[in-house]
């Protein structure tokens, strides 16, 4: 991989200039993309989704200057996702979010050209096949990313934990202990899902994701998306840039196909 070069969301630094150091991001099979939902294909084959997120191992909650993240022990398949379009479990590594100014945008999926406000992504690999997230993340086969669309709506009191740790890690660079947390409790009741093959949404974009975009959302309440909203780009000893508009816009779908767990 060339070295880290630095990128981000601004004007100088954004999706539209990572093609620059990150060829790859004109790639074949770029994420996001805009779901039309006429035109994904029924698959009957496709398998339920399963979650065990049973023996829950989360770690540490963090800014990487991009999005805040959650990381999780990832020795064993206890915390992992199977079925679906998988053969092998993929094992939880983290998960983070994408959200907007308004409401009118923020998703980094978008269904039939809507956005919503904000997109969780859970993000998994294939430790049967792959010594480490780092080889996974180079494979075409390699992750598995699970998107939930949030919206607009009453509080979602199993989100309040995660909101509520958020000044904790209001600067970039900054990390703080957070344990036992379950994000089973930030799913929908249904797991009818689209899939597709895709990418990283974030440089370095590798084509190594197989998508699983649930169709039902979840809500949370103005009040708790407004606590993502003080988080910062910038470390404590810079001028502070809001942490807002941290989403890739769709790209091309170059003739793949989208596959849908349910009937429409």
């Amino acid at each position: 991989m060339t070295g880290q070069r630095s990128w981000g969301y601004g004007r100088d630094d954004g999706p539209s200039e990572w093609h620059k150091s990150y060829p790859i991001a004109q790639g074949n099979r770029q994420s996001p993309i805009d779901i039309v939902s006429a035109r994904a294909v029924y698959d009957p084959n496709l398998k339920p989704l399963i979650i065990s997120y049973e023996s829950c191992t989360s770690l540490s909650i963090s800014n990487n200057g991009h999005s805040v993240m959650v990381e999780f022990e990832d020795t064993d398949d206890k915390t992992a996702i199977s079925g679906g379009p998988f053969e092998n479990p993929f094992r939880l590594k983290q998960f983070h979010f994408h959200w907007g100014t308004k409401h009118d945008q923020g998703s980094e999926h978008t269904i039939d050209g809507k956005p919503f406000p904000c997109e969780l992504h859970l993000v998994h690999w294939n430790a049967r096949k792959y010594a480490t997230f780092g080889e996974a993340a180079a494979a075409p086969d390699g992750l598995a990313v699970v998107g939930v669309f949030l919206e607009i709506g009453r509080e979602h009191a199993n989100m309040n934990r995660l909101t509520d740790a958020l000044y904790m890690v209001k600067f970039k660079g900054t990390k703080a202990q957070f344990r036992s947390f379950n994000p089973k409790c930030l799913l929908p009741l249904s797991l009818d899902y689209w899939t597709y093959l895709g990418s990283l949404t974030t440089p370095p974009l590798n084509e190594s994701v197989t998508w699983i975009v649930l169709k039902e959302p979840i809500r949370i309440s103005e009040k708790q998306l407004e606590k993502f909203r003080m988080l910062l780009f910038t470390s404590e000893e810079d001028q502070r840039i809001q942490m807002v508009n941290n989403f890739r816009p769709p790209q091309p779908l170059k003739g793949r196909v989208v596959r849908a767990s349910f009937k429409a």
